[in-house]
C-alpha cells in the first residue's frame, strides 16, 4: 500500500487560490477513479474537484470555507502499489504522527480525574408545573359574564386559560391559577409558540453566500447609486403574451413576461447604448458594449447568481425564454460554468410574484445599470374619464450616477415603457 496525495489544482485565469465549499468524500471512504471529492469556488463559479485514482481516504487536510492556496496539498489517499509520496516524506510524517499522539496522550495522563476524588452529580430538579395547553384554533372559552368582565380588567385573554368547570368553564379560580402561574413555562399543543426562546446559531458566510456578501459590499461601496421608479401599464403585452401562448405554444414553448421585458430593455438600449456599459473606476474608463450580455438575476438554494444571457440582441422572445430556462436550471443545480456566470454588461432582477411595488435594486458592479421588475397585479385606472381594470406594473431600476445622469436614465425607462405599452413595436424590425 502506498500514499497519494492530491493538491490544489490551478483553475486558471491567475487565480492563486480558492475555496474550499463543500467535501463530497470523509476519511475511511473509499473512492474510485474521477468521483468527486470536494466543490471549490472561485468568483461565482464553483468546480468540482475529482480523483486522479481509487484509493481510500486516509485524510482531509482542509475546513469547508477555508482559502486554500493553489498546489496545497488537501487529501491523502491509501492506493494500492506505491503512490506518488517518496519513502522519506513518508517517514516525516509518520514521525509527526506519533510525535501528535504522544503529546495527545500526555495531555490525557495530565487532565484525568482521580476517581476517588469524583464529586457525584448534582440531583436533577423536578420539572416546573406547567399550564394546560391553549384551546385549538377556532374554539371559544367557556365563561360567564362575570368571569369575561374580570379577565378583560385584568388582562387576561380566556383563549389561553384552563377551565376545570363542567365542559371546560373557566371560574374565577381558574383565573386566580392563571395569574399565579403567569410567566411559567407552558407546554404542549399550540402554547409552545409562546415559551421564551434563548440560544444562537453562528452561521458560517462560505461558499456562494461570502462571494455574494462581497459583491455587493463592493458594488454600494464603490458606486453611487439612484432609483428611477415607473408605472407601466402591461394590459396589452399580458394579452399578446397570452395570444401568443395559445397559438405557439405547443411548437414554440411557452413565454413568460420576463422575455418580452429583456427584449424591450434590448431596443431601448439602441437608442441609449450608454446604459450597455461597465466602468472601470481605477483606469476611469467607461467601455460601451455593441453586443448585449444580459444579466439575469436567478435565485438558488445557494443564494443569489447571476447567469448570463449571451448576444441577447440575437433572441427573439421564444428563444429567450428557452435560453432563460437553461440557465436559471443551470445555477440552481450548480451546472452552470465560469462563463455562463460572467461577463454580463447589463443586468434585469425580478421576483415574480414576490416583486413588491418597488425595490432599489443593487448593480451589479462593474455595470452601470440595472433593471428590477416588480409584480404585476389588477388595479382601477382612470381612462377616458371612466375607472377601468389594467394590469399595472412598476420598473425599478438603479443606475451608477457618475456615468449615467438622472435625464438619461428617466428617457431610458420611459423607452422601456413605450414597447411595453405598445407591444408590437417589439417585432417591428
Amino acid at each position: 500500500m502506498g500514499t497519494y496525495t492530491i493538491k490544489m489544482p490551478d483553475i486558471g485565469e491567475g487565480i492563486a487560490e480558492v475555496e474550499l465549499v463543500e467535501w463530497r468524500v470523509k476519511p475511511g471512504d473509499e473512492v474510485q477513479e474521477d468521483q468527486v471529492l470536494a466543490d471549490v469556488m472561485t468568483d461565482k463559479a464553483t468546480v468540482e474537484i475529482p480523483s486522479p485514482v481509487k484509493g481510500k481516504v486516509s485524510a482531509l487536510n482542509a475546513k469547508p470555507g477555508e482559502m486554500v492556496p493553489v498546489g496545497t496539498v488537501i487529501v491523502e489517499l491509501e492506493v494500492a502499489g506505491a503512490g506518488n509520496v517518496k519513502d522519506k516524506d513518508k517517514d516525516k510524517e509518520k514521525a509527526k504522527a506519533v510525535q501528535a499522539a504522544a503529546v495527545m496522550l500526555e495531555a490525557k495522563t495530565i487532565a484525568a480525574p482521580d476517581p476517588a476524588a469524583a464529586t457525584p452529580p448534582a440531583p436533577v430538579a423536578p420539572p416546573v408545573a406547567t399550564r394546560p395547553p391553549m384551546r385549538d384554533p377556532g374554539e371559544k372559552p367557556i365563561a360567564s359574564p362575570a368571569v369575561r368582565r374580570r379577565a378583560w380588567e385584568l388582562g387576561i385573554e380566556l383563549q389561553f386559560v384552563h377551565g376545570s368547570g363542567a365542559a371546560g368553564r373557566i371560574t374565577h379560580e381558574d383565573l386566580d391559577v392563571y395569574l399565579a402561574s403567569r410567566g411559567q413555562p407552558m407546554s404542549g399543543g399550540a402554547a409552545a409558540r409562546y415559551q421564551q426562546k434563548h440560544g444562537e446559531e453562528a452561521v458560517p458566510v462560505i461558499g456562494l453566500r461570502r462571494q455574494i456578501a462581497q459583491k455587493m459590499q463592493e458594488a454600494k461601496r464603490r458606486i453611487p447609486h439612484f432609483s428611477y421608479v415607473e408605472e407601466i401599464d402591461v394590459t396589452e403585452v399580458e394579452n399578446l403574451r397570452k395570444q401568443l401562448n395559445e397559438r405557439y405554444a405547443a411548437s414554440r414553448g411557452k413565454l413568460t413576461m420576463l422575455p418580452l421585458i429583456a427584449r424591450a430593455v434590448v431596443l431601448a438600449i439602441e437608442q441609449f447604448p450608454q446604459m450597455n456599459a461597465r466602468f472601470d473606476d481605477d483606469a476611469g474608463v467607461v467601455t460601451r458594449f455593441q453586443p448585449v450580455h444580459l444579466g439575469v438575476a436567478a435565485q438558488t438554494p445557494n443564494g443569489l447568481m447571476v447567469p448570463v444571457l449571451r448576444h441577447a440582441e440575437s433572441h427573439d422572445p421564444w428563444s429567450f425564454a428557452r435560453e432563460i430556462a437553461r440557465l436559471a436550471e443551470a445555477a440552481r443545480t450548480g451546472k452552470a460554468t465560469r462563463n455562463e456566470l460572467t461577463g454580463s454588461t447589463i443586468t434585469i432582477t425580478s421576483l415574480g410574484a414576490l416583486g413588491g411595488i418597488v425595490t432599489t435594486p443593487v448593480i451589479n458592479h462593474p455595470e452601470v445599470a440595472i433593471i428590477g421588475v416588480n409584480r404585476m397585479v389588477e388595479r382601477p385606472v382612470l381612462r377616458s374619464g371612466g375607472v377601468v381594470g389594467r394590469m399595472m406594473m412598476n420598473l425599478s431600476s438603479s443606475f451608477d450616477h457618475r456615468v449615467v445622469d438622472g435625464m438619461d436614465a428617466a428617457e431610458f425607462v420611459q423607452a422601456i415603457r413605450m414597447l411595453l405599452e405598445t407591444p408590437a413595436m417589439l417585432f417591428v424590425e
